[in-house]
């Protein structure tokens, strides 16, 4: 763990923000330490065009009193302030019970006495000299600028460290320490005669890891960056699609996407219940649905984790104390479960068959109140090791996706479309070329119904994002989803330029 954080007087704090909370009259409180550490390196064509690097320390107190939350959060750290803010905690409190229509109460958990969790990564980024960073990154663009066709290159890295110290009246005390890295490069080649361009960029999802990422493990950047050029050439010189309807291989690059909007989002009990509006809007699986639902066809099977090694959700415990775990959230293509904080497991543990929450509570800074968020939402695959090959040999007209691009859904996570970056037309089982122009559009119970079969555990692949959106003031939270490649058969293509009117 990073020292400078366990210097802090982390137990001193805590005791004395929840001793006055106690005194207070409370129902609960926690108390929450952190330090948050982010860099960002940006380049154009090998030459460094920006880095930051920033810190965030600062602390927050939550309580619960007369059945209605409290929150307060300072940066100035000494116990005067610490004090302080449980006191204002309670007024807060205080004032909310006035206007609640119903009291908070919290799902029980077990009690965890000062116990440590650190993610699992191997060279910690902050460690790594910014020139060495900028080094590589600048060395990796050469690569793609010395190849015929690539006109320009950009490549970044983001990186976090995270620091989490939580502590409540129960008798929990945690401290843990997570690291991410999101790199990427994309090259972007320019037909000066006719004016039309193409980008290709890296697959490679943000992980849950360290320096280490950038320089072999996990990701074959060497073997990437030598197809890249040449992908990126028959991409310019592919056809435009013909809209219609294909049968559709999804590589994971681009399906993990897929399920962060259409299941991630929707299975979010609080959005379901309707809690959260305001931001990306609610969800049609609502509870009365559970149990009965036909999310998808029978190879479904769908789970939120915040166990998975390298997971960007991964957590040893969440903003409430809660351990992570792994649970169903659809089973054989019925809905079964849904994503809950210790708030939401109270209100309808008993409706959900739940006794506790299942760890979706975090807050992305110590001057945020914890909410309920996204765990590693993940598609199963199949037990046996079917290949991407085997997928696409069963099909005779379709499109085999690769890499995300971008997506669009209404407001109850229902209808949408979504493009990718690559796409290779499938005959009578096997790769024609690429395709350009392409979007699949259908609505989830749909989509997700004709899904005829899934990869095995060889085509399992983690991917996932830095920047999920949720609430108002807005929070921003790491979140990964696992899935193999899966077949969709009959899905409705459109061709983005015509439907662009160009």
């Amino acid at each position: 763990m990073d020292q400078r954080f366990l210097d802090l007087p982390r137990a001193a704090f805590a005791d004395a923000a929840l001793q006055r909370a106690r005194e207070l009259g409370v129902s609960h409180a926690d108390f929450r330490l952190e330090r948050l550490r982010s860099q960002g390196l940006s380049l154009r064509d090998g030459r460094l065009e920006g880095s930051h690097d920033g810190e965030d320390v600062g602390f927050a107190v939550r309580v619960v009193h007369n059945g209605a939350w409290g929150f307060a959060a300072a940066v100035d750290l000494n116990v005067d302030a610490v004090v302080a803010a449980a006191e204002t905690a309670v007024r807060v409190a205080k004032v909310s019970a006035r206007m609640s229509t119903e009291r908070v109460e919290l799902a029980d958990e077990p009690v965890y006495r000062d116990v440590q969790w650190v993610s699992s990564y191997e060279v910690n980024p902050f460690d790594v000299p910014e020139q060495e960073k900028v080094a590589l990154l600048a060395e990796y663009s050469q690569r793609l600028l010395a190849a015929d066709g690539i006109t320009h290159v950009t490549a970044g890295l983001s990186q976090v460290l995270e620091g989490k110290f939580y502590a409540d009246t129960a008798g929990t005390v945690v401290t843990q320490q997570r690291v991410r890295v999101n790199p990427t490069i994309q090259a972007l080649s320019v037909d000066a005669d006719g004016g039309r361009f193409e980008t290709m960029g890296s697959l490679a999802p943000p992980v849950g890891r360290g320096w280490e990422y950038l320089t072999g493990t996990g990701w074959d950047w060497n073997a990437e960056l030598a197809e890249l050029p040449e992908l990126l050439a028959a991409k310019m010189a592919a056809p435009s699609v013909e809209a219609g309807r294909y049968d559709l291989v999804i590589d994971p690059s681009n399906l993990w996407l897929t399920i962060h909007e259409s299941i991630g989002h929707a299975t979010e009990l609080d959005r379901a219940l309707g809690y959260e509006a305001n931001y990306a809007g609610t969800s049609f699986a609502t509870p009365d649905k559970l149990g009965t639902l036909r999310y998808g066809s029978d190879v479904m099977n769908v789970t939120g984790d915040r166990t998975v090694e390298h997971g960007l959700a991964t957590v040893g415990w969440d903003d409430e104390g809660v351990a992570g775990q792994s649970w169903d959230i659809v089973r054989k293509g019925t809905l079964v479960g849904y994503q809950l904080d210790r708030r939401m497991a109270a209100l309808l543990g008993s409706e959900l068959g739940v006794s506790r929450s299942n760890g979706c509570a975090y807050a992305d800074s110590p001057g945020h109140v914890p909410i309920q968020r996204m765990a590693n939402v993940s598609l199963a695959p199949a037990a046996t090791d079917v290949s991407t090959a085997d997928l696409i040999s069963g099909v005779e007209r379709g499109i085999y996706v690769v890499g995300d691009k971008s997506w669009s859904i209404d407001m109850q996570r229902y209808n949408f479309q979504f493009t990718g970056e690559r796409f290779f037309e499938i005959r009578n089982g096997a790769l024609v070329g690429q395709l350009r122009d392409v979007a699949y559009q259908s609505n989830t119970l749909d989509f997700w119904g004709s899904m005829e079969a899934v990869g095995g555990p060889s085509t399992w692949r983690l991917g996932g994002a830095f920047n999920c959106g949720k609430a108002q003031p807005g929070q921003v939270a790491p979140v990964s989803h696992g899935c193999p490649s899966a077949l969709f058969r009959n899905v409705s293509i459109l061709n983005t330029v015509q439907e662009g009117g160009r």
